[in-house]
């Protein structure tokens, strides 16, 4: 009987190979920010990304603000540390602008996650995140692959719900309000909301505003995003084209007055602000991009020391109620963080996910963000170029 001695050759076999990849590290400094509140992750968020092999460094007491001790983010897996390495890790979380003292703390190329707020960056401090070569990214422009801008519109909703929630507030105080219940009882009229803009930050404010009884006017010249709106909050809304005397007479009756981001921006002048009645609540969602009212005193509502009572602009609706936005901007941070790790690496990952790229801020030691570089005094570089030279 003859066999076949091939059968019993060894094949060839495939071998699974673990690839090594680097371990990025995540710094979460304290704000030092007095009109910045918010921070970007809860302990939960902390523990999804170290499951997903990041390592986490939080400043000491950074989280506070937010009512979470270090031994919750201990517990999740964070390591507790100073200022200096939380800012020398491979990516920085910080929402509001750096100093420069700050800036010279962090590594060489690193990555700083942060907003845009072009009002609030000196010259100095760009100027620092360009000589170290730092990729700053400005989350408020980050877009999704359908081309929303996820972290901005999560933003803009907590701002808008957090609007009402301290107009009604604000209108309750017995001190410096007038003692009234935003949504009024059986047979009293109900306050008047005038909402600017149509939004998700004007949509969120009108939905809780109506949700609690008061009556609602919202307008905008965009006709398709005041329809849009008009279809999600019911008949119960009134709409209208931004025209002046429409608006002024919407003026005259509203208790709250709130603006919101607007495609072509617009300003309540003086003579507009005249007619408003006595104890008005006017808030301006939209204040770093655009003053609404300029002849208003600005108040940032979130700071304990802020004025209340009188005519005035409230802004920085955000920060009175920080807890909410950081879970809000917990589940997105950590998305964007699988993204970079699916990408092995925070350079690598520009080329890949596009609505990142538009977000970029510095980059290679160049400013690409327009704003930032006329504020810095330096050419604005195309970053499509600086892609294709790394």
């Amino acid at each position: 009987m003859n066999h076949d001695d091939s059968i019993f050759e060894t094949q060839p076999q495939a071998v699974l190979m673990d690839i090594p990849h680097k371990r990025f590290s995540i710094g979460l400094p304290a704000s030092q920010s007095g009109s910045e509140r918010r921070f970007p992750l809860t302990p939960e968020a902390v523990a999804q990304l170290i499951g997903n092999d990041f390592s986490v460094y939080l400043q000491a007491g950074a989280a506070d603000i937010i009512h979470y001790t270090d031994a919750q983010y201990e517990r999740a897996g964070a390591r507790i540390v100073t200022r200096k390495e939380a800012l020398g890790c491979d990516i920085v979380i910080h929402l509001s602008p750096l100093t420069s003292a700050d800036i010279r703390m962090m590594r060489r190329g690193a990555m700083l996650l942060t907003l845009l707020h072009p009002k609030k960056r000196s010259a100095a401090s760009i100027k620092e995140l360009l000589s170290h070569n730092i990729l700053s990214v400005a989350i408020d422009e980050i877009t999704d692959n359908s081309g929303h801008p996820s972290f901005a519109d999560i933003l803009a909703e907590v701002d808008g719900r957090a609007s009402i929630a301290a107009g009604a507030s604000l209108l309750a105080n017995v001190s410096h309000g007038k003692g009234i219940l935003l949504g009024g009882v059986t047979g009293i009229v109900p306050c008047e909301v005038t909402v600017i803009g149509s939004g998700i930050a004007a949509r969120a404010a009108a939905m809780s505003a109506m949700g609690m009884g008061a009556s609602v006017r919202m307008f905008d010249n965009d006709i398709y995003s005041l329809r849009e709106a008009s279809s999600m909050l019911g008949s119960g809304i009134v709409t209208s084209v931004l025209h002046p005397r429409v608006l002024e007479n919407a003026f005259r009756t509203a208790d709250i007055v709130i603006s919101t981001r607007l495609e072509t921006p617009y300003q309540v002048n003086a003579d507009q602000v005249a007619v408003m009645k006595k104890g008005v609540i006017v808030m301006d969602l939209d204040y770093d991009n655009s003053p609404a009212f300029p002849s208003l005193p600005v108040v940032d509502i979130s700071l304990p020391s802020s004025k209340i009572g009188g005519r005035l602009c409230y802004t920085c609706l955000g920060n009175t109620v920080p807890r909410t936005a950081a879970m809000a901007l917990s589940n997105t941070f950590v998305k964007l963080m699988q993204e970079i790790m699916t990408c092995e690496g925070v350079t690598h990952v520009l080329n890949f996910v596009p609505g990142l790229q538009n977000a970029v801020i510095t980059f290679l030691g160049k400013a690409v963000n327009k704003k930032v570089a006329e504020i810095a005094g330096v050419r604005a570089i195309d970053i499509s170029i600086l892609l294709n030279c790394s």
